[in-house]
């Protein structure tokens, strides 16, 4: 990440208050479990009052810009959205909601996580496993 982009991120998370959600808590998380995936580069594109997106590309994709996206959704409290391309996960369980054009005009699957679920947390993050060994294959 750059250093422009790395302060901008760490300013966001400072002036960001926990809430009894917890969903700074989980953005937090999944920004730790990202980055120590080998291969994998962090990004973040802020755009206040809409949402502030942390997404992650594998060094050796080829085809697409990243393989997730958490977005940080500024509502009445602040919401997460954890976004896959839809071919680079298998949702069995349909724990996602399937999003045509959702993920940079492309079709997606999205976990919406309002508060912190300890169970869709383990779940995302095994997709956030796939989506990066896929993206590594790309």
């Amino acid at each position: 990440m750059k250093k422009e982009t790395e302060r901008e991120l760490n300013t966001f998370i400072e002036e960001w208050k926990e809430t009894p959600e917890k969903n700074r808590e989980v953005f937090l998380h999944f920004r730790d479990f990202l980055s120590k995936k080998e291969g994998v580069t962090l990004d973040f594109i802020s755009r206040p009052g809409v949402s502030y997106s942390l997404r992650a590309v594998h060094a050796d994709q080829k085809e697409k810009a990243l393989f997730v996206m958490v977005d940080v959704i500024e509502d009445v409290c602040k919401w997460l959205s954890v976004c896959f391309y839809n071919e680079m996960i298998d949702d069995s369980e349909e724990k996602g909601d399937f999003v045509p054009g959702g993920l940079l005009g492309e079709d997606a699957v999205c976990f919406d996580l309002g508060k912190r679920d300890d169970a869709l947390i383990r779940y995302v993050e095994a997709c956030l496993d796939e989506a990066c060994r896929n993206a590594a294959q790309e």
